[in-house]
């Protein structure tokens, strides 16, 4: 195959070199760090010089390295770009290294095994702007967040970090600053959709000498990672977003709450407080201000309740996290009884941006009511696991077909017609159907359909996935994480998880069904915080959407995806089955007889209900397991 070649560069002087390796979580567990320390070495034995310092007029002589945040594309990491070629490699490893330095730094030329091959296309693509996967998202959040170091605050500022702060302290007014929020109808990102600006204002105009902001990193759902990914990416951008936030209501204390599963995120919270302390930018004069800002990073000790915002006080002021009654509300009377904002990771950085280029242009994007753009998590059964960006008013069908690239089956392989739902908001959301797939992702539009935005997360299920068993899955969740205090949430949540054991193991009846959802109603009326009332959503967008699943379940004893081993039938398909004996051979107990290049049975005295035959079946002969 002849070797493609960059271009080269126009005379003058030499374009800055730059390799990027991805170092968000998911690639440093692919081993990014190796790689990292691989690159710096082969560049040397190149001859070349490494600079891993940021350098605001770099010598194109050079060659830059540094990690990055999570690039987004997690299905394909560890990721390495390479500036100004613009080339993404996928799926690096240290013994594809010297490769790189040799061809692609040295001799202009791609890599081509390590390039993306788009499924649909088989197309392979060179860099971002050729990949479905980031074409057609539009990132602002995250745009950074796969770039900068983000240890370097000298790199930040360079792209224009800490700009919007400056603005703040220095030329607007806390009055200025809350109505140009109000202006951009900026949303909590968290989940409840609040508006920010409001939010805002109700703390500023508190009558107290003493007032905190607290940024609440405390993300638990499963599924989630949008939170973790910026504060490891970009951390000064969230720490930016939270001294403007302060500076609007007049605090001079904020505090940023993260899980303390959160190791790296943690790290490098803390490094960027320091960095910003060490350069002036926190302390007893911000920016020459006159006025004085301190900021702590808090683990939190990783009880999902915690996300509520009473309860996380609490956590704060060394109590149980368990929520409070509202009002007083946390803008009245928050931490230590003073006025508190509690913003989400996400929400702060948008906010950043709305100082920086103005209320219109934020709403340039999304919908009327739902202005801006939303990060997602991508996981599940779908082929671009991930975490994207896209503007509010998108559809399920882009973010899921066009960006995840569709839907996998059981084996992992792309399947045209295998889309079954998603789970959007956590524990706290609800199902999605094929019916809701042109529907706008906003606010309101997800509210109508029994769902929420949530904190981001969106899992997809195929065609083999039991609702029944998904609503159990995050019943199980909130159930242990409910703090106690309501005993609608504590013996509700715990009564409706007996109730789906009940469904999956045949022991249940059109009575259960029946109290399942008026037990589902009640808690959702009478628990005290979010948790609680949010926590039937999974049962009862699945009785909704799915009700056909659960009569199977109960009046014909029988689970339709064969995911529910207590009611599993397992038998096998003769016009599929072609008699190749896998199945046989790989049964551990001899359940299944059948002569060569005939049809098998199962025996169903001695079946365990193992599964193991559906999954050596390359004709997908079983059926009901």
């Amino acid at each position: 195959m002849r070797a493609e070649r960059t271009p080269a560069p126009s005379p003058g002087a030499p374009a800055a070199r730059r390799v990027v390796v991805c170092a968000g979580t998911g690639c440093v567990a692919g081993g990014a760090y190796d790689v990292f320390q691989a690159f710096a070495a082969q560049i040397r034995a190149a001859g070349l010089s490494v600079v891993t310092e940021f350098r605001p007029e770099p010598n194109g002589h050079d060659v830059r390295l540094n990690p990055s945040g999570c690039q987004g594309f997690c299905q394909m990491g560890p990721l390495v770009t390479l500036l100004p070629e613009g080339v993404l490699y996928t799926r690096v490893k240290v013994a594809d290294v010297a490769e790189i330095v040799s061809r692609t730094l040295l001799k202009g030329e791609w890599v081509e095994r390590l390039l993306y091959v788009d499924p649909a296309t088989r197309r392979r693509c060179r860099g971002p702007e050729q990949i479905p996967f980031y074409q057609r998202q539009q990132r602002y959040v995250l745009r950074e967040c796969g770039l900068l170091d983000p240890g370097s605050i000298q790199e930040y500022v360079h792209h224009g970090g800490y700009a919007a702060a400056r603005k703040a302290f220095r030329e607007l007014t806390p009055e200025q600053i809350c109505q140009e929020i109000v202006r951009s109808g900026l949303r909590g990102r968290g989940g409840g959709g609040f508006p920010t600006g409001r939010k805002w204002e109700a703390a500023r105009t508190q009558a107290s000498p003493k007032k905190y902001v607290i940024c609440n990193a405390d993300e638990g759902d499963p599924g989630a990672f949008m939170n973790r990914s910026v504060m490891e990416g970009n951390p000064h951008s969230v720490l930016e977003g939270l001294m403007i936030a302060a500076r609007a209501i007049g605090a001079d204390e904020t505090l940023i709450y993260v899980r303390a599963e959160y190791p790296l995120a943690v790290q490098r919270m803390r490094q960027a407080v320091a960095d910003a302390e060490a350069a002036g930018f926190l302390g007893s004069n911000v920016f020459d201000s006159g006025l004085a800002l301190r900021c702590e990073v808090m683990e939190g000790a990783g009880a999902f309740v915690c996300g509520e915002e009473t309860a996380m006080i609490a956590s704060i002021e060394g109590q149980r996290g368990m929520p409070r009654p509202k009002p007083p509300f946390p803008a009245q009377s928050g931490l230590w009884g003073r006025p508190t904002v509690i913003n989400n990771v996400e929400t702060l950085v948008h906010v950043v941006r709305v100082i920086r280029e103005g209320a219109e242009n934020f709403r340039k994007l999304g919908t009327p009511a739902s202005p801006g753009t939303k990060t997602f998590a991508l996981t599940g059964h779908v082929v671009n696991t991930g975490l994207v960006e896209v503007p509010f008013g998108a559809t399920l069908r882009e973010v899921v077909f066009d960006i995840g690239g569709g839907v996998t089956d059981r084996r992992g392989k792309a399947s045209r017609d295998g889309f079954k739902a998603v789970q959007i908001g956590g524990p706290s959301g609800g199902c999605l159907t094929r019916e809701h797939l042109d529907l706008p992702l906003d606010y309101d539009s997800l509210r109508s359909a029994g769902a929420m935005v949530g904190s981001g997360g969106l899992v997809v299920m195929n065609q083999h996935t039991c609702m029944v068993s998904i609503a159990r899955f995050f019943m199980d969740f909130t159930q242990r994480e409910s703090c106690g205090k309501c005993v609608l949430c504590r013996e509700g949540t715990r009564q409706m998880l007996a109730m789906l054991d009940d469904i999956m193991e045949g022991r249940a009846n059109g009575e259960t069904l029946a109290l399942l959802e008026k037990l589902a109603r009640a808690v959702q009326k009478g628990s005290l915080c979010g948790l609680g009332k949010t926590a039937p959503n999974p049962v009862l967008s699945t009785l909704r959407y799915f009700r056909a699943e659960y009569d199977a379940h109960v009046f014909h004893q029988h689970c339709p995806t064969g995911q529910c081993k207590a009611l599993a039938k397992p038998a096998i398909d003769p016009v599929k089955c072609k008699g190749c004996t896998a199945c046989a051979r790989k049964c551990p107990v001899g359940a299944i007889r059948g002569e060569k290049k005939q049809p098998h049975q199962i025996d169903p005295a001695k079946c365990i209900k193992c599964g193991v035959c559906a999954e050596v079946c390359k004709f997908e002969a079983v059926v009901g397991v």
